[in-house]
């Protein structure tokens, strides 16, 4: 990943600097990330900027700015005169309290999107399932990215916009797959979307609640709450 030089025509010929730069951006950004959720990048561990850069072939300003929309998602965070370094795993404690929350949400937003849902949402609904079928859905990447998806249009489509907004501003999706990911989990998972996506596009909304409930205990007590029962926290 190389920054791109600048230019020193006229103005005409730096104007399209501004989306190259945003380009470069998003792409330090996501690389950055991938290498937190794959712990290429250790939890806890100090960030330098100019490591970074020198690691991407990269300016050290596309660094800066990728970490501080990292620092809202919560997987960096910048201390006073220390710098940037990443955050650590959720603990037991955390996990709880992010899935009481989970709980109390979007079971009620799936049985107000089975309630409301319009021909057009659940087509969205349908398309966003069917965008991670096999093999892509074996890797972690396109799974989170696909369970945030899925999980924000359930939470639009249940009419609260406070609802989606509070949802996602957890960033849930990106700390429960830095936390534990195996490759049983999409299989899983997708069978649960599918059973959530039915009975929304049903109109049952007793059967979505029920099914998004389902869907968020298997998470927390099946998959992700034994981790911390081993004696080996992840």
């Amino acid at each position: 990943m190389n920054a791109a030089p600048r230019g020193s025509g006229s103005t005409t010929a730096r104007a399209p600097s501004a989306p190259r730069r945003s380009v470069l951006v998003d792409e330090v950004y996501e690389t950055i990330k991938n290498l937190i959720m794959d712990h290429a990048i250790a939890p806890g561990e100090r960030l330098s900027i100019d490591g970074l850069a020198r690691r991407l072939e990269v300016s050290p300003t596309p660094v800066r700015e990728a970490l501080a929309r990292l620092e809202s998602t919560e997987l960096v965070v910048k201390e006073p005169l220390r710098g940037y370094r990443t955050t650590a795993l959720l603990t037991l404690e955390q996990l709880d309290d992010l899935y009481r929350f989970r709980l109390l949400l979007e079971p009620w937003a799936a049985a107000e999107a089975a309630r409301g849902a319009t021909e057009p949402a659940k087509d969205r609904l349908r398309a966003e399932l069917d965008s991670c079928a096999p093999p892509d859905s074996q890797r972690y990447q396109a799974l989170a990215l696909h369970d945030t998806r899925f999980h924000l249009l359930i939470a639009e489509l249940s009419g609260s916009a406070q609802i989606r907004r509070a949802f996602e501003q957890t960033h849930c999706h990106l700390h429960i797959f830095r936390l534990y990911y195996d490759q049983r989990i999409a299989t899983m998972a997708l069978a649960e979307h599918r059973r959530v996506t039915e009975a929304v596009v049903a109109g049952d909304p007793v059967a979505a609640k029920l099914a998004m409930r389902a869907h968020l205990e298997a998470s927390y007590y099946e998959r992700l709450r034994p981790l911390f029962d081993t004696g080996n926290p992840p």
